[in-house]
């Protein structure tokens, strides 16, 4: 296509159920059957079109520097950005500190590093591009222990681990909770709306942003493979998945 199409990949988090792993590690640098689990997402997200990538990095950056210089920034225009400070600023604030690396003039792809899927970056995209949604997040029927709820007219609310709920708006109809798979496209005006301060998850804003009418949709992805590289259980068992050669 001829858009331009930035991709975040938030590879700034500490990886601490994968010690001692990420002791000298970053945790996006964690091998997945002898592939590192960045240069896997950027690798699906530049097949999917981005040709600008900004990753996020806090825990042994210089090495998420080093490991991309070395791959030639995957073959496109590649920027790490070394978040300050003694801990990471989650997704939201990772997103807000990198947002002036971002162009204005397309959806982005926002996509977690930790998270290996084979769903279609291509059709999230599109279907994106045609909703008119501001935020577009790939939603599945697994992992509901912090769920989002989704009703006819998008996001309307969230449920933390004890199943409590906490509405941003009024739902139309049935609410249905799904598990986000980190995985989202946003228009850029998402970048102007960013005004919490310092280290917060990008539900935050979604969920206000929710509930003051915007339109943010779930791509349901129910019938993909999805796994999140947070354990050394789940690692294992992404190797599996990968070495019998279905991905």
């Amino acid at each position: 296509s001829d858009l331009l199409v930035d991709a975040m990949i938030f590879a700034a988090g500490l990886g601490t159920r994968l010690q001692p792993l990420t002791d000298t590690l970053p945790k996006a640098l964690v091998p997945v059957a002898g592939v590192p689990m960045l240069e896997r997402v950027a690798r699906r997200l530049i097949a999917a079109g981005a040709d600008r990538l900004v990753i996020n990095a806090h825990w042994l950056g210089h090495e998420v520097e080093r490991f991309v210089r070395e791959r030639g920034g995957f073959g496109v225009e590649t920027h790490v950005v070394r978040e300050p400070g003694d801990a990471p600023l989650e997704t939201g604030g990772g997103l807000r500190h990198a947002a002036g690396l971002l162009r204005r003039d397309a959806p982005f792809f926002l996509h977690n590093s930790d998270v290996l899927t084979d769903l279609s970056l291509v059709d999230m995209y599109d279907a994106h591009a045609r909703s008119g949604a501001l935020v577009t997040l790939a939603m599945h029927e697994r992992d509901k222990s912090r769920a989002l709820l989704f009703d006819a007219d998008g996001l309307c609310g969230h449920s933390d681990h004890s199943g409590r709920v906490t509405l941003a708006r009024e739902p139309r109809g049935e609410a249905t909770p799904l598990g986000f798979t980190g995985v989202h496209v946003a228009e850029p005006r998402l970048l102007d709306e960013l005004e919490e301060e310092g280290a917060f998850s990008v539900i935050r804003p979604y969920l206000r942003l929710a509930g003051r009418g915007e339109r943010l949709l779930p791509y349901r992805v129910d019938g993909c493979v999805w796994m999140d590289i947070g354990t050394m259980e789940r690692l294992a068992e992404a190797e599996r998945w990968l070495t019998a050669g279905t991905a």
